[in-house]
């Protein structure tokens, strides 16, 4: 497997500066900064993008599980909710809050769930979070 990169550039304070972070594919290079992290500004951030990966992973090994099953989906929606917390004299990622939405024919709800879960456990962005609670509501729609 490829070794996949990313860079980031940051120029002043924390709170006064701001910076770019890029994919090695080109494919994201945004704008990121304090105020957007701890406040609400209209650029991105290390947590946002934190949750976009492990939506894409989780919904990965979802799709793939249901697969090796029998049960191929025709969509999955996964949200990450990433939660920055204040601790001590620093800051910390203290919960990941997954809500995944699923169109599988031919499935059970029950069934849905336990491969929902065994895609939460064994995701590589979840295994490479696994110091941080990460919780997990699925739902299957008819």
């Amino acid at each position: 497997m490829p070794v996949r990169s990313a860079d980031a550039e940051w120029r002043g304070g924390l709170v006064d500066g701001n910076g770019e972070v890029r994919t090695g594919s080109g494919v994201l290079s945004a704008p990121y900064d304090w105020r957007s992290r701890a406040e609400d500004g209209p650029n991105t951030n290390p947590e946002e993008l934190i949750g976009a990966a492990h939506a894409g992973c989780f919904s990965m090994a979802l799709s793939h599980i249901l697969g090796e099953a029998g049960h191929t989906p025709t969509r999955i929606h996964t949200s990450a909710r990433v939660h920055l917390e204040k601790q001590g004299d620093g800051f910390a990622i203290t919960q990941i809050e997954l809500t995944t939405e699923g169109e599988v024919p031919g499935i059970s709800a029950e069934e849905f769930q336990k491969h929902a879960d065994a895609a939460k456990a064994g995701c590589p962005v979840s295994k490479a979070l696994s110091g941080t609670l990460i919780s997990l509501a699925a739902s299957l729609k008819s």
